[in-house]
């Protein structure tokens, strides 16, 4: 399992070379994932290495190969500027959501954003912006948007936006557990929380992730 960082430069190297055609430079790949210095980037890359996500080609300044992407919620992840010219599709906004302490019921507001077209499948989907760090070791950060399928049942280990009594909703990992319902965080400075199945209600299943740069 990639940690968030190494996931981000991943995904940020990938994107530059599907529009681009070359691989970023470590001092970019430094400026877009907000680190000090260039040898934390060498050690990012030397972990996905180990891990068989990249090769470094031999004699080849700048090349890396990309042998594979993570298989879990970060392949939903599209880290990109305002005028990428991806196919898209325009999602209704419904506000922010907690991933951290609950917070009050999402608003229906009249207002829509550009998602690509590769984080919207089948059904009906809306977009929430992250307010929290409570799923930060699942690659959610404050401040990303999440794209939301919308339906009212969900797996074990899916990640969920939940209500709680009615009031409010908060974005958390999905276990039923007989007739109680825990609401899991991905964040050892949070607990997991358990609540009666009566008292949740799910809204939708998280579809894919967009990061602003």
């Amino acid at each position: 399992m990639l940690t968030p960082r190494q996931s981000e430069l991943l995904m940020f190297i990938h994107q530059c070379q599907q529009q681009d055609g070359i691989t970023p430079s470590y001092d970019e790949m430094r400026i877009a994932i907000g680190l000090k210095s260039k040898s934390g980037i060498y050690q990012l890359i030397t972990g996905l290495e180990k891990r068989g996500y990249l090769k470094r080609m031999v004699n080849r300044a700048r090349a890396l190969e990309i042998l594979k992407l993570p298989e879990n919620i970060h392949q939903g992840i599209s880290s990109r500027n305002e005028d990428n010219d991806d196919s898209s599709v325009e999602l209704p906004f419904l506000g922010r959501i907690a991933a951290g302490v609950a917070i009050e019921a999402i608003e229906y507001v009249a207002e829509t954003l550009s998602m690509p077209n590769s984080l919207v499948g089948r059904g009906e989907h809306f977009v929430l912006e992250v307010s929290g760090d409570s799923m930060i070791d699942a690659g959610i950060h404050d401040g990303d948007y999440v794209v939301i399928r919308q339906q009212n049942t969900a797996q074990n280990g899916q990640i969920v936006v939940a209500c709680i009594d009615y009031e409010e909703v908060t974005l958390k990992r999905f276990q039923s557990r007989g007739s109680t319902v825990a609401l899991e965080p991905e964040n050892a400075d949070y607990q997991t929380q358990i609540y009666g199945g009566e008292r949740i209600s799910i809204k939708g299943v998280l579809s894919g992730l967009v990061r602003y740069y």
